[in-house]
């Protein structure tokens, strides 16, 4: 473990699949070629959305807006993860990881916001049809589209900076792929009580409320679909939700499987101690 004079951690250590070094190769090459097709095909989406003048609506430029931040998202996580997979000794240095964190989060934050917006968005288009273009105007939903933004740079910033004021002098080790942030809390050697209330606070905002509004919004939106008379409409008006309601069960379906997993009972303590036990003498003949 590389540390100043003052004890202090200056680079974090990724364990991620350091127990599995022969499927590394895999699921570099897995994970590089979904990354390729994710940047292509939203790179795709985006570029057609921009040029093509029928889809400057607010519902294709809530989507353009989902897809760049699918970019980002991934830009943010996944060249760390594959440099991972290349090296032996994966380490990221303390501010590198910080800025991850920081991009990794505020992306995450504001797909929740947005995701919230565009059930909004479907609610007035299907329950209000008529008033939809006066509703949703050009400025209605691009400050709707910035306020997402900026609440999720707000909360990175906040809660990025609550943890870089930590000490971490005990141990560097990150029990993940990349550096995410209950897993880079677990490792200070200080009091969290701050960073777990202003966690929590924030997830109420950012995960709880949007989950809140999607689910009102559509409950609203089934009963005015099952009245309207006609099979066929009712087809129409579910089909214009459909792209949403999937981001909306990949996105939280993937959060609860991410932090709602039982934890592994296995330590890894051993593993770590062999990645930062200093050689000895006789070791480095």
């Amino acid at each position: 473990m590389e540390r100043t004079n003052d004890s202090v951690v200056t680079e974090f250590v990724l364990v991620g699949l350091s127990d599995h070094p022969k499927i590394q190769t895999v699921f570099f090459a897995l994970i590089l070629w979904l990354y390729l097709i994710i940047l292509l095909a939203n790179g795709v989406l985006i570029s057609v959305i921009i040029y093509d003048t029928h889809l400057h609506t607010p519902m294709y430029f809530f989507l353009c807006n989902l897809s760049l931040l699918v970019i980002c998202y991934t830009s943010s996580s996944v060249p760390l993860l594959l440099g991972s997979f290349l090296t032996v000794r994966k380490r990221v240095s303390f501010s590198g990881c910080m800025a991850q964190m920081f991009l990794s989060f505020a992306t995450g934050v504001t797909e929740c916001v947005l995701l919230g917006m565009m059930a909004l968005d479907r609610y007035v288009a299907i329950c209000y049809p008529l008033r939809y273009p006066a509703i949703m105007s050009k400025g209605a939903y691009v400050p709707m589209a910035a306020a997402c933004w900026v609440s999720g740079l707000v909360d990175s910033a906040v809660q990025t900076s609550l943890a870089m004021r930590l000490p971490f002098c005990a141990n560097n080790i990150v029990n993940h792929f990349v550096c995410e942030i209950l897993a880079i809390l677990k490792l200070a050697c200080a009091d969290i009580s701050v960073n777990v209330i202003s966690m929590a606070g924030s997830n109420l905002i950012v995960l709880v409320i949007p989950l809140l509004v999607i689910s009102i919004s559509y409950i609203f939106i089934i009963a005015t679909v099952l009245r309207i008379p006609s099979i066929e409409g009712k087809h129409k008006a579910f089909s214009t939700c459909s792209a949403h309601l999937t981001v909306v069960i990949l996105f939280y379906g993937t959060t609860s499987f991410m932090y709602a997993k039982p934890k592994s009972k296995s330590s890894v303590g051993a593993d770590n101690q062999d990645i930062v036990r200093p050689s000895s003498p006789s070791s480095m003949e």
